[in-house]
């Protein structure tokens, strides 16, 4: 029983490395896709860790619904 639940932790781990990797490469290609389709600008969070301050403008602008407006 022991040994069975050592391999089978050496599998879970390795399936679970396997995920991660493939989660990781597809968030990336997705930002590389978003970025170079225009949707977004990744390079201007690049200086959110410099510009956080209260006085510092936005990076991008919100839109403040109503009371009661309809989505």
């Amino acid at each position: 029983m022991l040994e069975f639940i050592i391999e089978a932790r050496g599998y879970i781990y390795f399936i679970a490395t396997i995920l991660l990797v493939l989660f990781l490469y597809s968030y990336i290609y997705y930002m590389y896709k978003v970025q170079r389709s225009g949707k977004k600008n990744y390079e201007k969070y690049a200086r959110l860790a410099l510009d956080d301050g209260i006085l510092d403008t936005p990076i991008e602008s919100r839109e403040i619904k109503q009371k009661g407006e309809d989505k």
